[in-house]
């Protein structure tokens, strides 16, 4: 593959751009909780009281949610990763994002020899 290539912006993510965008992401702040219709969303942490968290969605609403049925999100270097192997919370949700952005930026998830 040539970088020079016009077309190469297709094929390959601008790692140091992602970074920059998603720089202002907090892992301790943020969680995965289910959605009807998303499967899982982001939502940010706002009260832990025993095994209950307050999160608000992205719509301004909040809703609780078990600790149990919350689930940590990855640090921004993992976003579209080829191996999902390495991504450092392995669970349901962090898959299942990678998966659909990939399929979203038309990275393919597996590669050619």
């Amino acid at each position: 593959m040539d970088p020079s290539d016009p077309d190469f912006k297709y094929l390959g993510v601008d790692r140091k751009a992602l970074l920059k965008e998603l720089a202002n992401f907090d892992s301790k702040n943020v969680i995965w909780v289910e959605d009807e219709k998303e499967g899982y969303i982001l939502a940010d942490i706002k009260d832990t009281t025993g095994d209950t968290i307050t999160v608000a969605l992205k719509d301004g609403s909040e809703k609780k949610v078990k600790k149990d049925d919350a689930q940590q999100v990855n640090p921004p270097k993992f976003f579209l990763i080829e191996d999902m192997a390495n991504l450092t919370h392995l669970n349901d949700a962090s898959v299942l994002e990678n998966l659909r952005a990939r399929y979203y930026r038309q990275l393919i998830y597996v590669s050619f020899i």
